[in-house]
């Protein structure tokens, strides 16, 4: 059987959003705290960098799945809420 990959959630956005980015992102420098959104979200919480190779690491390694993402975009921030805090320095 062929695993088939789990779709990214239609206006969700959570993990532009939950996560801290340490590594620059264009049009943030700096990176972002965790709780902002990145500025390539755009008005349908989708990146502007998918696929780009400009994409930060740190996003190109998250996939979706349904541990992540759950079943809507509040339990996505939950989920990747927790993990911010559970991988803090």
């Amino acid at each position: 059987m062929k695993d088939t990959p789990y779709p990214c959630r239609s206006l969700c956005g959570a993990c532009c959003i939950a996560p801290s980015i340490t590594s620059p992102i264009p049009g943030m420098p700096d990176g972002k705290p965790a709780g902002v959104a990145c500025v390539q979200l755009d008005a349908e919480f989708r990146c502007r960098l998918f696929g780009k190779p400009d994409r930060p690491a740190f996003c190109v390694s998250l996939r979706p799945s349904m541990e992540m993402c759950g079943n809507n975009r509040g339990d996505a921030s939950a989920y990747l809420g927790s993990l911010e805090i559970a991988t803090r320095p």
